[in-house]
């Protein structure tokens, strides 16, 4: 793709722009850790929830979103959708509990909430997996997936765009901190929702419409495969027939192979929300092999077991920076609806014009993903290519720059000052807090040049979204426990991410050691393991991880002492969680209403108002106008509910 110069001029003014932003707030980001982490804790609710919204938007997304959909369907988006129901959590319980902490990092928690020299390992060994092993996967994709669009866009050497964008990005990460990345996520949001929006309306305006697109997508569902059972008939025809009666067959097999390579793999599932039940009964190897068994697991076992089910570390680090718990529950909740409703549909729709435009991407070095860059590739003119180079360039630096400053918090505040270079080791705190920013500086870029290297490793996004879910299955509901069963303790805690660590590992090192039996390359994250002959997909990984992780913690928390009972009241005092504290809060004044009251209703309404939204989008855009306007008023209702028992009681 060819850009002209009104293109380099957008993408010119965007990037000026965005090292203006690092300079203009450099000054206040380095008056002390809490300016550079948390603008200071006073961002009011719609900044923090774009801010959201826009560091989980990458340039990985839309090509994950396109794989998903090419291959398996839309209905793979449950992979996330999923999410939604422990996203309510963050909204309703969570977004208040982390304010009312007033913590600098999640991790800072731990030391709260446990005591003693396992709650010092603890927080140390956390802060290092997520700020090092998951940080570096989590950045490593997103690169990767900015290497892809740039050598399909710019027509350049793979990694050469994403060099300049790498080092834009730390610019103004280091200079500006928290207060740079939220400032420019509300900038690098609107762009890039812009440019999807553009993208999709004129990927469907190619083909006269969005019920043309669905029209003749409808009509070649199944045709691939029956194109290919002919194909495999005709070669055993070949292969039998003696050479008197082979005349002909060897070209009308060409032309056969021809006809398949120009038609998409479009099978029932394709456009289908939620994936068919299989004949197959529920006990039987068929049933767990289908899509349908995965949508169950996702929808009954993954939001909730999962590292980030208690918000997420740099979703925490949003919930803390607002400026009170009413403005952290609101923003949590606008994260939702427009992480969940709002973002997904354009990058869908792309993806369905991908099939009719590109039906066969399997010999492209990108593979399926390679569907999304390829139509802006060939639809967009002069002008609409540099903004939509913009919205991938800052989606992309919205991310690194949130990923460089929450993974450099970890180091800096739970590692680093904890436990190498506390502040009363200085003079002063002037003096320690001018240090703290320069050794941050220093981490900063040294973890974005291990992120790089980490990207070089990998090929499928959507694979590496997978192994990340899967090395935090099993800890998500000792994250929820621990703020409301007085029982939980260090140990637990350990003994559930441990757990589910070491057995995602054994389970890639197995993947490594049949790859390379097989006399194949091995890429991280880029094969199953295989068991007992079946290929082990997300959901068979959750289902083993889970039930052990969630056996051994148990096994640990009642054999270990529970945690100082001066420590828990310390914490209950602080945050007045409500659940399980009998024997610890019986005695306490509560200053606080328990934000578990009336969490049922909100959580339903919750919901209803996303998930309402969500496909209440999706049926329209489908042309199902009743199904969408049914679900729209739903979602009405559940907003209704939300803000007349929950968001006006709580006071600015």
């Amino acid at each position: 793709m060819v850009l002209s110069f009104l293109d380099w001029s957008i993408i010119g003014v965007y990037i000026l722009f965005s090292l203006g932003v690092g300079v203009y707030f450099s000054k206040r980001a380095s008056a002390s850790t809490e300016e550079y982490f948390l603008s200071g804790r006073t961002l009011p609710w719609w900044v923090v929830g774009t801010s959201m919204v826009a560091t989980t938007f990458a340039a990985d997304t839309p090509l994950a979103i396109t794989e998903f959909v090419r291959g398996p369907g839309i209905w793979q988006n449950w992979f996330w959708w999923n999410q939604l129901l422990a996203g309510l959590l963050g909204v309703f319980l969570f977004s208040r509990l982390w304010r009312r902490a007033e913590v600098l990092t999640d991790n800072e928690l731990l030391e709260l909430r446990y005591s003693g020299k396992p709650a010092a390992f603890l927080r140390m060994f956390k802060a290092g997996y997520f700020a090092i092993l998951y940080n570096f996967i989590v950045m490593g994709w997103v690169i990767n997936a900015m290497a892809s669009v740039a050598a399909v866009m710019l027509n350049i050497d793979h990694w050469t765009a994403v060099w300049v964008s790498v080092f834009i990005s730390l610019i103004y990460a280091m200079l500006s901190g928290f207060w740079g990345v939220v400032v420019t996520d509300l900038v690098q949001f609107s762009i890039a929702m812009f440019g999807s929006i553009a993208l999709a309306v004129i990927a469907v305006s190619h083909f006269g419409g969005m019920d043309v697109v669905i029209e003749r997508l409808t009509s070649l569902v199944g045709v691939k495969a029956e194109l290919l059972q002919q194909a495999d008939a005709l070669k055993l025809q070949i292969a039998s027939a003696s050479d008197s009666l082979i005349t002909g067959l060897p070209e009308k097999l060409a032309a056969l192979e021809k006809t398949i390579s120009t038609t998409p793999n479009i099978t029932e599932n394709t456009m289908s929300f939620i994936p068919p039940v299989p004949d197959a009964g529920f006990f039987t190897r068929a049933f767990w092999e289908s899509p349908f068994s995965k949508f169950i697991v996702f929808l009954t076992m993954m939001w909730w077991s999962t590292h980030n089910t208690d918000g997420g570390g740099y979703i925490i680090q949003r919930m803390s920076s607002a400026k009170n718990e009413k403005h952290a529950l609101m923003a949590t909740l606008w994260f939702n609806l427009m992480n969940y409703a709002a973002r997904v549909w354009p990058w869908v729709v792309v993806a369905l014009v991908s099939l009719l435009m590109f039906p066969d991407l399997s010999g492209h070095e990108l593979g399926e993903k390679a569907g999304y860059p390829l139509v802006m590739q060939t639809l967009l003119t002069s002008g609409m290519r540099g903004i939509l180079v913009v919205s991938f360039l800052a989606a992309f630096m919205s991310t690194i720059d949130t990923h460089l400053n929450w993974g450099t918090s970890y180091m800096l505040n739970d590692i680093y000052i904890r436990f190498m270079r506390p502040e009363k080791s200085f003079s002063d705190k002037k003096t320690a807090q001018k240090h703290y920013i320069f050794v941050t500086r220093i981490l900063t870029v040294v973890m974005m040049i291990c992120a790089a290297f980490v990207a070089t490793k990998m090929q499928s996004i959507g694979k590496a979204w997978e192994f990340v879910y899967a090395m935090g299955a099993g800890i998500g509901l000792v994250l929820i426990l621990r703020w409301f069963w007085w029982r939980v303790n260090a140990w637990t805690e350990i003994a559930a991410l441990s757990t589910s660590v070491v057995l995602t590992i054994i389970m890639e090192t197995v993947s490594y050691f049949q790859t390379v039996a097989a006399g194949e390359t091995y890429h991280l994250f880029n094969r199953a393991p295989q068991l007992l002959g079946m290929s082990l997909q997300i959901h068979h990984k959750l289902l083993i991880i889970v039930p052990i992780s969630i056996t051994v913690w148990l096994i640990v928390t009642y054999l270990t002492k529970p945690e100082d009972n001066e420590r828990l009241k310390e914490f209950y005092a602080r945050v007045h969680p409500g659940g399980w504290w009998g024997p610890v809060a019986k005695d306490l004044a509560v200053s606080a209403s328990p934000v578990s009251r009336g969490f049922i209703g909100n959580w339903i309404a919750g919901v209803a108002l996303v998930w309402g939204a969500t496909f209440a989008i999706g049926n329209l855009l489908f042309g199902r106008i009743g199904m969408g306007l049914t679900l729209s008023a739903v979602a009405a209702f559940g907003y209704f509910w939300i803000y007349k028992y929950t968001i006006s009681k709580l006071h600015d």
